[in-house]
């Protein structure tokens, strides 16, 4: 990754700075502060399921690199680096673990720039890319992965933003057809439903890149093809909580799971 000047326009509100927003994080601008206002009004829970995903990321992550024992991740839609990113948790299990994280907004590349200079050399590398052209995302993370190894690939809250269910299933059966079997897809998606519109729809209503909900049977249906890990798709803090794992009793409308390539 190259540390080329940034492109910032501040008048249009980031999914990844609101994110990081309802994280406790501090990189944000005014048109965030006002779209997460307006989003929060509608669905006040959303930075619960926020933290949710952050908790959801490391069980499924230490899972891979432990009990499944992959050593290669592929994280597709990063956000801005917090607590406990995919290569902190993973390298906490196996040290050896290569991960490639791949965004396209250019606050978190950014970060990502500080991120790396402070990762173990070799072991950690970020590309600038978008979900949308699989292609070129294969080919920046071959720099690093060997794809005939098994790889995780993490796309936590960012098929939403593919408003075709076509697509972004041809997207994803793009992604996995060119990983080795015993590859793991990682996925967390938002359920259609009124407690999630109003607040999808003053984001659509923002400018920002549109968001699609979608139905259970079509979250699931990303895992076609794959072996569905148990509980299968469900909210986020009830796949396979631990005894610290946080709102456990909450219905959560984000739902996750994990699926393995045979």
């Amino acid at each position: 990754m190259t540390d080329r000047p940034l492109d910032l326009d501040t008048s249009v509100p980031s999914p990844a700075r609101i994110y990081d927003l309802w994280l406790g994080g501090h990189d944000h601008y005014e048109i965030d502060r006002v779209v997460s206002e307006q989003i929060l009004a509608a669905v006040p829970d959303l930075p619960v399921l926020a933290r949710a995903n952050r908790e959801f990321l490391g069980r499924a992550v230490r899972h891979l690199a432990g009990e499944a024992g992959v050593r290669q991740f592929l994280d597709v839609g990063t956000g801005i680096p917090t607590a406990d990113n995919t290569h902190q948790v993973a390298q906490s299990v196996a040290p050896d673990s290569r991960v490639v994280y791949v965004d396209n907004d250019p606050t978190v590349l950014a970060h990502a720039r500080e991120l790396l200079r402070a990762a173990p050399a070799g072991t950690t590398v970020f590309v600038e890319g978008d979900l949308r052209d699989p292609g070129k995302i294969l080919a920046s993370a071959a720099e690093l992965l060997d794809f005939d190894r098994p790889i995780g690939l993490t796309l936590l809250g960012v098929v939403d933003f593919v408003p075709d269910t076509g697509a972004a299933r041809t997207i994803i059966r793009d992604l996995m057809s060119a990983m080795a079997p015993g590859s793991h897809l990682v996925l967390s998606h938002g359920l259609a439903g009124k407690q999630l519109e109003e607040g999808v729809r003053h984001w659509n209503e923002s400018g920002g890149s549109p968001m699609t909900l979608r139905t259970l049977e079509e979250v699931t249906s990303f895992f076609d093809g794959l072996e569905l890990l148990e509980p299968g798709v469900v909210p986020l803090p009830r796949w396979r909580p631990a005894p610290e794992t946080l709102y456990t009793d909450r219905e959560a409308v984000y739902y996750a799971g994990v699926g393995r390539k045979p």
